[in-house]
């Protein structure tokens, strides 16, 4: 093939990945919203809803690195499909029983599991196969669409979703979704998986590995690439800290600085403004010159936000300065977002090996998915019993150190060779 004709077809995956990505994530925003008006509305129960996130997390946690393992020995376009087919077959089912018997608490448990289960080996094959998808300079316009994606379905998603809610059945829900996913899967149908992909660097791994030494390989190599190793970790404990501004958000604006609930709304849509147009900008730019810097620079600044946002904890403003002042907050959290994930995006892509990168994606999604539901339980006690201006600082305090200690120069410079012999040409210059 050509590498006139390589870059058409790298083209068409890339604006295929953003549309199939767009019009599944709004899809599933919309039935996420409708199902859980549903069940909130239904039970009154916090805990039923609770429930229900619990259940789509789960998966997530026990599987991924199940799905990465396999991702690595199979076609993971089979996966991909095969995921999305899964969902399509659990939704339908869900459809047919809801059309027969009616909507139940247990049938929406049972569908969130699966749902789980599917889109788990979906989604760990599909990051794994992104660098396989498009060139090397368009990797960051790939990563900014897959942000951009997710920020138009969390702006319209949620807005559709209220509109149709209370003048639809729960079915049209439900055939939205499948509806959705059905074009997602055509769409990725017709992308090729394996355009640039890499042959294999080594031959540790024995075709007759057995599932538990494979998984364990993939920590190894991990355990083995210090890069890598220092972003995992970092991504862990920012997805556990930064967790007591998703928990603490609405219950600091709400019980605390008594903000009307569309004040509220306005507030947490700042996040989605700010992914929306920091996306735009990362995909219409070249790639950074030095990704790892950035996101030391980003994620410092993150951790420096949650510390500004105990501000109004402790200096008392009127009700209009406390919305201002908190959707710039969570407008500086989406762009940050952006500006940390796209670039830690395109070195995971580009850094770890062909035969290693379903293995490390699926350790990703496990690390990344369990520490969400550890810091929504442990803030969520946090914040009934501690005041939570004290929550914040303490939370953005070890965020900076973390940040500090996991990305120190060392680890930069190691990524980024050309940095330190800068350093070293400017201190051997002489005074």
């Amino acid at each position: 093939m050509t590498e006139q004709l390589k870059l058409k077809k790298a083209t068409y995956n890339l604006y295929t990945f953003f549309i199939s990505k767009m019009i599944g994530s709004l899809g599933g925003s919309v039935y996420s919203f409708g199902l859980s008006m549903y069940i909130l509305s239904l039970t009154g129960s916090s805990l039923s809803f609770a429930t229900v996130i619990v259940l789509s997390f789960l998966p997530r946690i026990i599987l991924s690195p199940v799905a990465g393992v396999l991702g690595d020995r199979l076609p993971r376009k089979w996966l991909v499909l095969g995921g999305q087919a899964g969902v399509i077959l659990t939704i339908s089912t869900l459809l047919l029983y809801t059309h027969e018997f009616g909507l139940s608490l247990p049938a929406i448990y049972i569908t969130t599991f699966f749902n789980g289960i599917f889109l788990t080996f979906s989604s760990v094959s599909f990051s794994a196969s992104i660098a396989n998808m498009v060139d090397e300079a368009r990797l960051q316009r790939a990563m900014s669409f897959n942000q951009l994606s997710y920020s138009i379905s969390g702006i319209a998603g949620p807005i559709l979703g209220g509109v149709l809610f209370g003048f639809v059945s729960m079915e049209m829900f439900l055939m939205i979704f499948i509806g959705a996913a059905i074009i997602t899967l055509t769409l990725e149908s017709t992308m090729n998986f394996t355009l640039y992909k890499k042959e294999r660097t080594t031959t540790e791994e024995s075709p007759k590995e057995s599932m538990l030494e494979s998984l364990k390989s993939g920590f190894r190599y991990v355990n083995k690439k210090p890069i890598i190793k220092a972003i995992l970790w970092t991504a862990l404990w920012l997805n556990l800290f930064f967790t007591a501004i998703n928990v603490g958000g609405d219950f600091i604006l709400l019980t605390i600085l008594h903000l009307d609930p569309k004040l509220i709304g306005l507030t947490e849509a700042g996040a989605a403004v700010g992914v929306f147009v920091t996306s735009i900008y990362f995909a219409s730019r070249s790639n950074v010159k030095f990704p790892l810097l950035i996101v030391k620079r980003s994620t410092f600044a993150m951790s420096v936000v949650v510390i500004a946002a105990a501000l109004p904890l402790i200096i008392q403003f009127s009700t209009m300065m406390n919305f201002i002042y908190y959707f710039i907050i969570m407008l500086f959290f989406g762009s940050l977002g952006v500006i940390t994930n796209t670039p830690i995006g395109v070195i995971m892509q580009t850094s770890i090996d062909e035969e290693y990168r379903g293995r490390v994606f699926g350790i990703i999604e496990m690390m990344a998915t369990a520490a969400m539901p550890i810091g929504t339980l442990g803030f969520g006690i946090l914040y009934d019993i501690i005041p939570a201006q004290y929550i914040l600082l303490f939370s953005g305090t070890v965020l900076i150190a973390i940040v500090l200690i996991l990305l120190r120069r060392s680890i930069i410079e190691m990524a980024h060779p050309e940095l330190k012999a800068e350093r070293v040409e400017v201190e051997a210059v002489p005074e």
